[in-house]
């Protein structure tokens, strides 16, 4: 079924009609927020995908070796068990689970694709959202929920001469598929959680693999496991699913104690770990301190692989260094600042997200034509990370400061939507066609953030980190406890909203 020109709808066209609710994405993030409207028995709304396909990060990201590093039965919708091959999933896994919530719950109905959401805009004579998208006609909203996720948006650096490499070059987040690189000559810009699943799976297949690294991560042991039959007919039992998800909750939550409390505990449970795995896999010294980071463990999101290192030590493998950079692209490889020319065949780019002030693509225009991006001039904040004052009726998921580093951020997302669809339903299910959260109300939210931020490994470990925001500030992350964010998120507060 084509569903980019259809989808479920009330009376008149998509675009004649006023939608009570728009979801821009379809990844975990959408499909959460969609079966929890679902089961509130909000049905008539829309989702929206850029893309040709549904399913968000783990229908996009195919690149070789691609794994969740969060344990999959917490790594799942809470309500939507799935009897797991393996503690941490293989992105084949990932992508057949997200497909299976599309189709449990009839989301691909209710979904237009190829939809590019270019500009949203606030239409105070109307009270709606006027959501322009790339060569379509502008569809309204009174409730607009962005589900895009942090990280949407891939960055490639603009190093010297980058277009003039006459190669194969492209994004981790867009892997090529036709390009056969067996026997072929790469290189790998990055080393952070991308770059560090796919070297150990291209690198026995490559005839060079040159790995360029900013700086180190620090990296502890995967606890991986296969699961055998019972297992997984166990992990189908709802309550027997229940149980493993809060007994690893518990596991991984007491880890922000280390993060934000107790630098003991982090040498205790993170950096022994890593020093451990560090020295016991890499047993040359000169390649060791290359590896060895120089800032505090947790500062920068900590690898999980049994495999990393060993790949790096391949004869078929270099590393370069800050030191040992890209100076210049050229037309036939990359020319490092110690004067190497190196021949390629191919450059991938495993240089991240704009996941701080780029988190949403597009502009977005609310009350008297004020911009989010005017409001998040100095840095992004949204007062539980998800409502800002002077956008009535709109909702970020996964927005500002509600990253984690040591759970599940579904975990977070279903949390957050506790709020959301509260709000959602004052909109529709009252006499309030409007709500806002007040200025007042977000500001002493983000000075509590910003606050207690401060206290954690984030903000002194002495790193400068994608967790941070072009002002310095940490806005990725939620300092705290994740359980602290969801009875927050449980106890909407009347008096920190706007009902009109």
């Amino acid at each position: 079924m084509d569903t980019s020109d259809t989808a479920t709808a009330g009376a008149g066209s998509i675009e004649e009609r006023i939608w009570p609710v728009v979801i821009i994405g379809t990844g975990f993030g959408g499909q959460a927020t969609a079966v929890n409207l679902l089961r509130r028995d909000i049905d008539d709304f829309l989702m929206l995908e850029r893309r040709d396909f549904m399913g968000g990060t783990w229908q996009q990201n195919s690149y070789p070796g691609a794994a969740v590093d969060v344990q999959s039965p917490l790594y799942s919708l809470s309500f939507e068990p799935w009897p797991w091959t393996q503690m941490f999933a293989e992105r084949e896994e990932l992508a057949e689970y997200t497909a299976h919530v599309i189709d449990k719950y009839g989301l691909r109905e209710k979904t237009r694709l190829s939809h590019n959401v270019e500009q949203v805009a606030w239409q105070e004579d109307e009270g709606v959202w006027y959501i322009q998208v790339a060569d379509r006609p502008t569809i309204r909203a009174r409730v607009l929920i962005n589900a895009s996720g942090p990280l949407s948006t891939p960055v490639i650096p603009n190093f010297p001469g980058r277009e003039r490499f006459k190669g194969e070059s492209f994004h981790t987040n867009d892997w090529n598929h036709d390009f056969d690189h067996r026997g072929k000559r790469l290189a790998i810009i990055g080393s952070g959680a991308s770059a560090a699943q796919i070297i150990p799976a291209i690198a026995p297949d490559v005839a060079e693999l040159h790995v360029f690294q900013r700086s180190p991560h620090w990296v502890i042991p995967r606890p991986d496991r296969k699961f055998g039959a019972l297992t997984r007919r166990l992990l189908s039992i709802k309550p027997v699913y229940k149980a493993v998800r809060t007994a690893i909750y518990w596991g991984l939550e007491s880890r922000i104690i280390g993060f934000k409390y107790s630098r003991t505990m982090l040498n205790l449970i993170a950096q022994r770990k890593a020093d451990k795995h560090l020295e016991e896999q890499v047993p040359d010294e000169a390649l060791r301190a290359r590896l060895t980071p120089d800032f505090t463990i947790g500062c920068k999101r900590i690898i999980l692989s049994n495999t990393l290192y060993p790949a790096l030590m391949r004869d078929n493998v270099t590393l370069h260094d800050a030191q040992d950079g890209i100076e210049e692209v050229t037309e036939t490889g990359i020319r490092t600042k110690q004067g190497e020319a190196i021949d390629l065949d191919c450059i991938v780019w495993s240089t991240g997200y704009d996941a701080t002030d780029g988190m949403i693509s597009y502009p977005v225009i609310g009350r008297h034509g004020k911009t989010l991006a005017d409001f998040w001039a100095d840095y992004p904040r949204a007062y539980l990370g998800t409502a800002i004052p002077g956008f009535p009726n709109l909702f970020i998921g996964t927005g500002p400061n509600t990253g984690i580093g040591h759970t599940s951020h579904i975990f977070m997302i279903e949390s957050q939507l506790k709020y959301i669809i509260q709000c959602v339903e004052k909109v529709l299910k009252s006499d309030a066609g409007q709500i806002e959260v007040t200025p007042e109300a977000e500001a002493r939210y983000t000075a509590k953030i910003h606050d207690e931020m401060a206290q954690t490994v984030w903000h002194t470990g002495g790193c400068n980190s994608w967790y941070k925001s072009a002002s310095g500030r940490v806005t990725a992350m939620f300092p705290g406890f994740t359980f602290t964010y969801r009875r927050m998120a449980e106890n909407f507060k009347r008096d920190d909203h706007r009902l009109v």
